[in-house]
């Protein structure tokens, strides 16, 4: 055999050192030729390369072509890991052959991936810490269909792309490589020529499970350890409930904000665990809801323009220690839910943007790929590869961290083409309308698997519009959420209790209006992080009157929004009365709790959860027009609403609302039942800071003398108060 028969072409190996050749395993590694096998390699800096097993037995000198490339026949009778002896002026150091392994995704893999079915993608895709053919290393996998190289680069590397050029595999576009001795905790990148031929800026790793600390924007290889579970049993028994009949009072924090170390620095996803879950669950909510934490590189962004959708942020601590927040909380009986962001994502150029040099993600013409609002790129809804993309996402905190739901953000500008538009700014569906039907098969899609794999998870739209069905299953017509933010419920009765007392006479209708359409979705009442920032004051300064008068406000309006149907969402800070606008660049001010109106706030809050999850009669149909009675809902010279919470076997609750400071004495109300009815609960009792005026604790309903009347109870309505009487026949 002729030398020139094993001996790799003068143009491969320009190519190779280069960092532009399209096929690196086509001529790195071990090859057979003509009976012998032939090992070439590429390591920059060494002068000399001998070729050696895993054991160190010395396999056959290679030979330098040049700029770094070596190679030569080597004593092998099969394929194998081969370990490479470089030496320089410097020194020594051993290279283990990456292209000595072969690939480790399989034909299948390629099967669902390119037909856009692939639930595991998760397990496939990005950065795998494992043992292969016997070697400890990580896998490397990446979709870039329209590069002409895909490199994965790092400290371990110099950051030379031409060191790891991937192995693409055809039918998909995915790139993929087995990189030896590399493993948890490295940092890493992808170096992507595009298809013109020239160099991407490094990208990071679209489904990378950790990143760097922002300004820092690197993946992270994760530890691949399983973390030990202690929540079985809540999760078991999450997966038989129906939460449209269990009650849902769901605390909404920033975690960079809800509270700060003494340093001012982020608590750890540890500290939060200590301190955050205990506080949560004692003031009884059922649920904590986090701001996106998936990994972005801005905190004003409050993590809605997230870079990294697979990583836990490393604002807080790594994957491990989210996933130790999450079990703490469940082990105190809490769920969490996570702000979901699949509508939009950033232009930063380690990110999806423009990925492997095309609008690989996002649509290519702005009027469909580009968010006026945001300065964002709008996500490709109609290819399946970005469709694959998402829906794993949302499947993989749901099963790597056991996450009872996902809040998805922004859902109206995801179904409307037209969304923020103008005339011409937007191209119409093949129907001519203005609905993007990619858009809402993806939801449907989304929704559909995430209920059929984690059965007892919440998805939640955040919907402003009047889409219809939205909570509907996806196979009768609808998106299939499970719950939809009632937006226009927040705003109307925001909008009233921010007047004057003495004008919302004027605008009674601002607080019935949603029993018109409270059936038509099963809604979550939101007072939600919108509304207390950018501007807005806080809930407590959107209160009409003087002081006295917004904190007397805001315990009636509490007790209002508690006692009507619906599920309850709070921001962090306005269950004790924040004064100052939410700021995500400190914690909150925890000092006021030393007033006592402040504390009184507090109190109340915790107190209509506790009474919200006691009580059937106001959490049990909470989605059902049987479960809600109009008992006074014209009064509007009074100010005054009553009306009756119901739920099969259960006594009645009634709940009346006075939202003036003047105190209504022996006002009548129509009772649903004659009888004891005990006052459970009085938002003006001295306990939260009121008058301490009531009827002292217990209402008689009367039997009706006029026939064709039904029972009824002269009371006494405190100022500024919400009342909460429960049916007591003993």
């Amino acid at each position: 055999m002729t030398k020139s028969r094993w001996q790799a072409t003068d143009s491969d190996i320009k190519a190779i050192v280069a960092g532009r050749h399209s096929d690196p395993f086509g001529v790195l590694g071990l090859h057979e030729v003509d009976g012998a096998w032939v090992a070439r390699t590429f390591i920059p800096h060494a002068e000399s390369v001998s070729a050696r097993t895993m054991d160190n037995r010395i396999l056959g000198e290679l030979e330098p072509r040049g700029d770094g490339f070596f190679e030569g026949i080597v004593k092998l009778n099969k394929l194998q890991p081969v370990n490479y002896h470089a030496r320089n002026e410097g020194g020594e150091w051993n290279v283990l052959d990456p292209y000595s392994f072969g690939p480790v995704l399989g034909p299948m893999d390629d099967y669902y991936i390119g037909e856009g079915s692939h639930l595991r993608l998760f397990d496939k895709l990005g950065a795998h810490a494992m043992e292969f053919e016997g070697v400890n290393g990580t896998h490397f996998a990446v979709w870039a269909p329209n590069a002409r190289r895909v490199s994965v680069v790092g400290p371990f590397n110099e950051w030379d792309g031409r060191r790891h050029p991937m192995r693409v595999r055809i039918n998909t576009g995915v790139w993929e490589v087995f990189v030896p001795n590399v493993g948890p905790g490295e940092v890493y990148k992808y170096e992507i020529v595009g298809p013109d031929g020239k160099l991407r800026p490094l990208k990071a790793d679209p489904f990378a499970r950790q990143s760097e600390l922002r300004p820092k924007t690197a993946s992270v290889v994760a530890d691949p350890r399983p973390f030990e579970w202690t929540d079985a049993k809540y999760m078991k028994d999450r997966a038989k409930v129906d939460w449209r009949r269990k009650p849902v009072s769901i605390y909404e924090v920033h975690l960079g904000s809800w509270r700060r170390r003494a340093d001012g620095g982020f608590m750890s996803y540890e500290q939060l665990a200590e301190q955050l879950i205990p506080y949560a669950a004692d003031s009884g909510f059922t649920h904590i809801e986090l701001l996106p934490i998936t990994e972005h590189p801005f905190d004003p962004s409050w993590g809605y323009q997230p870079t990294g959708l697979y990583a836990p942020t490393a604002r807080f601590g790594d994957p491990r220690g989210f996933a130790h927040f999450v079990d703490k909380a469940h082990a105190a009986g809490l769920g969490v839910i996570l702000d979901w962001v699949p509508a939009h994502f950033p232009t930063d150029e380690h990110g999806l943007a423009r990925f492997d040099g095309t609008a690989l993600y996002e649509h290519l013409d702005p009027r469909k790929g580009y968010h006026p609002d945001w300065n964002t790129a709008i996500y490709n809804f109609g290819r399946k590869e970005v469709v694959s993309f998402l829906v794993n996402n949302a499947l993989y905190w749901l099963e790597a961290f056991h996450l009872d739901g996902l809040r998805v953000d922004a859902v109206a500008s995801m179904l409307y083409l037209d969304y923020s538009r103008q005339p011409g700014q937007w191209i119409p569906n093949q129907f001519g309308g203005n609905h993007n039907l990619e858009a809402v098969d993806f939801l449907k899609r989304v929704n559909t698997e995430a209920y059929r794999l984690h059965p007892g998870v919440m998805m939640i739209a955040e919907e402003s519009t009047s889409w219809s069905g939205v909570s509907a299953p996806a196979d009768k017509g609808g998106l299939g959420f499970g719950f939809k933010w009632n937006m226009g419920f927040m705003n109307d009765t925001l909008r009233y209790m921010s007047r004057d007392p003495v004008h919302r006479k004027y605008h009674h209708h601002d607080m019935t209006f949603a029993a018109l359409y409270g059936y038509s979705e099963n809604f979550i009442l939101p007072l939600s992080h919108d509304e207390v920032v950018h501007g807005k004051g806080t809930l407590l300064s959107k209160m009409g009157g003087d002081d006295w008068g917004q904190f007397a406000g805001l315990r009636a309006y509490y007790g209002f929004m508690w006692g009507w149907p619906g599920k309850k969402l709070l921001f962090m800070g306005q269950e004790f009365a924040q004064r100052e606008e939410w700021n995500e660049a400190k914690g909150l001010d925890w000092w006021l709790l030393d007033a006592p109106a402040h504390e009184g706030i507090r109190r109340l809050v915790t107190d209509l959860n506790a009474l919200y999850r006691e009580l059937p009669a106001l959490h049990a149909r909470d989605n059902e027009p049987e479960g809600f009675e109009w008992l006074i809902g014209n009064d509007h010279n009074n100010s005054v609403f009553a009306w009756a919470r119901k739920a099969p076997g259960e006594h009645p609750v009634v709940v009346i609302s006075n939202m003036t400071p003047a105190p209504r004495e022996n006002y009548r109300v129509p009772m649903p039942l004659a009888g004891r009815w005990v006052e459970r609960l009085n938002t003006d009792a001295g306990w939260y800071g009121g008058t301490n005026k009531g009827n002292q604790g217990r209402v008689l309903a009367k039997a009706s003398e006029v026939e064709g009347l039904g029972p009824y109870a002269d009371l006494y309505l405190p100022p500024m108060s919400t009342l909460y009487l429960k049916y007591d026949p003993a």
